[in-house]
């Protein structure tokens, strides 16, 4: 049995059509690390633990075995892997979440016959303490992307459900937000931050720093994502169809020509010191109206007291990690509620 501590597992995450899928694929060219396509039984796992009880008693990991395994909802067959030895593996050796996790998660690094492991979840963002609990060892990287372009393309997702751009601003400066906190508390040997823009116009030097910090040698194959995109991406996101395609600057500073002048207007008058922080340049756009302050105040206010909320959760899950009750997954697709 390998135990966690002598691995480095690598978590992918960052605001949604941040270029994080984009980055899983680049990660999983490279000829000694699998990052597989998104699950959800990591995140909803965990918040859920209290059902499972103590993964000591076999009959306990029996049942956690069968929710990651038997539920439609856990995407556990996007990894194509054989579910009765995943299912044994488990109950067998499974004594933590974090280890029950590992178990699937290797395994499909496995499947390639590589050593290295992760997953890729936006969410996992604003769940960095859930991370650190279950993976200590873990090291995180975080696609930054201008917030801008993140706000047309979330507004043109079939998923998102509030497309205004008062609500997607307030998810962007969310993610910034829960980003600029992991940097605060994670050591530089743990958390690494990597722009959108940056990695397409220059993927090799991009890449070439991101293998440093994870202590890998860089894999030129890592430049040609689309070679696997067939195999990594279900068929059924459509809206990843741009990972078929070679890497390219085309999308960058899209939002010149997909986002209304309101909505630029918008996005630059309350993100302007995040997007000048993280060195996008502010168009010069005329301010928007009132009413779109007001309904952005509103989002923002709500995104401020959750990033409270995550990290008086965390400190409470270190010091009793058993008595919370389950929660509801957060989102992917929504920085608010």
């Amino acid at each position: 049995m390998i135990h966690l501590e002598a691995e480095r597992p690598i978590f992918v995450m960052g605001c949604p059509r941040s270029g994080t899928t984009m980055l899983q694929l680049m990660l999983h060219r490279h000829a000694r690390i699998a990052i597989p396509p998104e699950n959800r039984f990591v995140l909803p796992g965990y918040l859920r633990r209290r059902h499972f009880g103590d993964l000591r008693r076999e009959a306990n990991r029996e049942r956690l075995a069968s929710w990651i395994v038997d539920r439609p909802g856990s995407k556990f067959t996007d990894l194509k892997l054989d579910a009765e030895q995943i299912r044994a593996a488990i109950v067998a050796h499974g004594t933590d979440l974090g280890a029950a996790f590992a178990i699937v998660l290797r395994a499909y690094a496995a499947r390639f016959g590589k050593p290295r492991w992760g997953d890729k979840r936006p969410a996992y963002l604003s769940n960095v303490d859930m991370i650190r609990r279950l993976f200590p060892t873990a090291q995180l990287v975080t696609v930054l992307r201008d917030g801008r372009d993140c706000c047309a393309s979330l507004k043109e997702m079939p998923w998102q459900t509030r497309k205004d751009i008062a609500s997607l601003a307030a998810q962007w400066a969310y993610a910034v937000d829960c980003g600029r906190r992991a940097a605060r508390i994670l050591p530089p040997d743990s958390y690494h931050e990597l722009r959108y823009e940056d990695l397409v116009a220059d993927p090799e030097g991009t890449l070439r720093t991101l293998c440093a910090y994870l202590g890998e040698e860089f894999d030129p194959a890592m430049t040609r994502p689309a070679e696997i995109a067939a195999e990594a991406v279900p068929t059924a996101k459509t809206w990843h169809g741009r990972t078929h395609e070679p890497v390219g600057r085309g999308r960058a500073g899209s939002w010149r020509t997909r986002l209304t002048p309101e909505e630029i207007s918008l996005c630059e008058a309350v993100l302007r010191d995040r997007l000048v922080a993280a060195g996008y340049e502010p168009s010069g756009a005329p301010p928007p109206t009132l009413r779109q302050r007001a309904r952005y105040a509103v989002m923002d206010s709500a995104n401020k007291v959750r990033v409270v909320r995550q990290a008086v959760r965390g400190l409470g899950d270190l010091v009793t990690p058993d008595r919370s009750s389950p929660r509801r997954e957060p989102s992917d697709r929504s920085g608010t509620r």
